[in-house]
């Protein structure tokens, strides 16, 4: 997948409704090499949705504070990433909205490994 291949696929999801499955919800622990990752929010995927990294289109939920198995969510940004073959896609509740800062304050706890630029719906 080219870099705007994969930009305009998760462009095409802002502002769409999805169900996503989590794989890592509040207080996961996801041991790196170097390090390990403990997820203060819910974090999944898009099923049966190809990303950058030829694996399902991965996906931060925001907004919900108890671990969850699979959310019905509306898309509202994107994290593009400069220096990774794949791009995420940040959700939240119908209804509920978060500005960029408060995006990025949520998924640092991942992102400050990369290169990212956050684009929200506001």
């Amino acid at each position: 997948m080219t870099n705007s291949e994969r930009r305009r696929l998760v462009k095409s999801y802002l502002g769409k409704t999805v169900r996503i499955v989590i794989d890592r919800p509040i207080g996961y622990v996801h041991r790196k090499e170097k390090y390990n990752l403990i997820y203060p929010i819910n974090y999944g995927y898009i099923p049966n949705i190809i990303g950058g990294d030829g694996e399902e289109l991965d996906v931060y939920l925001l907004g919900v504070d108890e671990a969850v198995e699979e959310y019905t969510c509306r898309i509202i940004g994107i994290v593009y990433r400069k220096n990774d073959v794949e791009d995420k896609l940040i959700a939240a509740p119908e209804g509920q909205t978060f500005s960029r800062t408060q995006i990025e304050d949520a998924i640092r706890f991942q992102e400050q490994y990369y290169d990212t630029f956050v684009e929200a719906l506001e």
